[in-house]
């Protein structure tokens, strides 16, 4: 077990957030958080990865209580990916990408992290991008880019926060052929997504948040009209197609 949380809650001041979350994660898993905006997802990544303190509640990783790493042995086990991650300084790809070598290295980047960084750039086919400043890039390119620091990090545990958030078809599908690559690798990774139809075709496992609870976990038969209607007052229509359901909004309940 990669990841268990129990009877989660937290506030921002007195605004509770997430209310007695209950979920675990096994390596080798994709699952994708999905919910109305407020609903909680962002927060959720956010506790999970310790950049918030929840109030009440236990999260473990690797059946290790979450705030007995430090924050340099978090990072050699969990990679986070923000929404629309900004780069404040204009390193070019290849600097960015060895960045996700920094939990593993001392203050400089040593002969291996340069290799591991080279083969993560093979790998994800960035050769052509390698040397070009990160600042310069389309968003789609970009967020390959910070995918490909997280996968650089050799984390257990990916978290993307909306990775494919305003970027074109093409590069959405990209943007989740590669993170069911780490997958495939034998990685953990946490999502959350809007496109219930990339969710339904993507996922291994999809959990429905509502008003910062658990209304459900499992697989696509989850995302039912029915559920849907429930966790986001709407209705739809749901066609299928090569086994993966198409979602259809019909109109706002």
């Amino acid at each position: 077990m990669i990841l268990e949380i129990e009877a989660l809650n937290f506030a921002y001041k007195k605004e509770k957030v997430l209310k007695d979350i209950n979920l675990s994660a096994q390596k080798g898993e994709l699952i994708t958080l999905i919910g109305p905006n407020g609903s909680g997802k962002s927060t959720l990544l956010k506790c999970i990865n310790n950049y918030l303190r929840a109030e009440q509640g236990e999260i473990k990783i690797k059946n290790q209580a979450l705030e007995s790493y430090s924050k340099r042995e978090l990072a050699q086990i969990i990679a986070y990916v923000p929404q629309a991650a900004e780069m404040n300084f204009n390193l070019n790809v290849f600097e960015t990408i060895l960045m996700g070598r920094k939990p593993h290295s001392s203050w400089k980047a040593g002969d291996n992290d340069k290799k591991i960084t080279a083969k993560v750039i093979a790998e994800m086919g960035l050769e052509e991008l390698a040397f070009k400043e990160i600042n310069n890039l389309s968003g789609g390119q970009r967020q390959k880019v910070f995918i490909a620091r997280a996968a650089a990090q050799k984390a257990e545990l990916i978290l993307l926060d909306e990775p494919t958030n305003n970027l074109d078809l093409k590069h959405q599908l990209e943007i989740f052929n590669l993170i069911r690559k780490e997958v495939k690798n034998g990685k953990t990774a946490i999502v959350t997504m809007h496109d219930l139809s990339l969710v339904s075709r993507f996922s291994d496992r999809i959990i429905m948040l509502k008003d910062g609870r658990v209304f459900s976990d499992g697989n696509d038969s989850s995302l039912s009209a029915a559920s849907i209607n429930s966790v986001y007052g709407v209705e739809v229509s749901l066609k299928e197609h090569n086994g993966k359901k198409i979602i259809i909004p019909e109109k706002v309940v």
